[in-house]
């Protein structure tokens, strides 16, 4: 499959890695539609670039934003799930101060779960029915997982949700080869977002240095990957760690 023929969805495509995915694809021929919460950043998205407001973690927005990107692009047949969102944080932690216990709360697991985990299982599934509804051909979709899927101190809730979404991307590809559609992910390493812009340089000079190729990734490294997915037919199920070989 060529970029220039798919017409396909770009969650939390307004900023960030997002963006940036939805410009590569755009800029290579394909139709492509956006959605995100952040209005603002999605008027500033180059013009043709198919946009409406889209909350994964609300059913009825998915159903219509799935609806709305058929509707405007004439046709569905890729998806790009990466709309994400961290409320880091130890599940339990004592106060060195005052010895107070600290519990992670329940709304900020649930937060991330709902985001990560139930709006993209939500967005697949809408996608899927409207594919396997209008019989479009070639069917592709890329999961953004994480290498914190392995497991990662303080993010109990994203590995929750990132370890689930890996483990179901061979679920899908199983179950929806038989329409013809193909599921990949790829799981992120530390890349150079506005988030880690605003990192303690300290900090971020200590994770750099464990990272064998010498720095974090850019959003280009993580749309290498996806591109890979979206055009290679013979890849399903699997999903692929970009990283610089840190692991964890």
């Amino acid at each position: 499959m060529q970029l220039k023929d798919l017409k396909i969805i770009v969650t939390g495509g307004a900023q960030g890695m997002g963006a940036h995915f939805a410009k590569q694809l755009f800029a290579a021929g394909a139709k492509v539609a956006v959605g995100d919460v952040n209005e603002a950043a999605l008027a500033e998205l180059p013009k043709g670039i198919f946009t409406k407001k889209l909350d994964v973690s609300k059913e009825e927005d998915c159903i219509a934003f799935v609806a709305f990107a058929a509707d405007s692009m004439g046709g569905l047949n890729g998806l790009v799930n990466n709309a994400g969102i961290l409320r880091d944080g130890l599940l339990v932690k004592k106060d060195k101060t005052t010895g107070q216990v600290v519990k992670m709360s329940l709304e900020n697991f649930n937060a991330v779960i709902n985001v990560n985990l139930v709006g993209a299982t939500l967005m697949v599934r809408e996608v899927v029915a409207k594919m396997v509804e209008t019989e479009q051909r070639p069917g592709v979709i890329v999961n953004m997982s994480s290498i914190a899927r392995h497991g990662n101190r303080g993010q109990s809730n994203y590995v929750s949700a990132k370890a689930a979404l890996a483990a179901n991307t061979l679920t899908w590809a199983r179950e929806f080869a038989q329409f013809g559609i193909r599921v990949g992910a790829v799981a992120p390493g530390m890349i150079e977002t506005p988030m880690t812009k605003g990192m303690n340089q300290k900090a971020l000079d200590s994770f750099i240095a464990n990272i064998p190729v010498g720095r974090i990734g850019q959003p280009e490294d993580i749309f290498q990957a996806v591109k890979f997915i979206l055009e290679c037919d013979y890849f399903t199920g699997r999903c692929i760690d970009v990283d610089g070989g840190v692991g964890f």
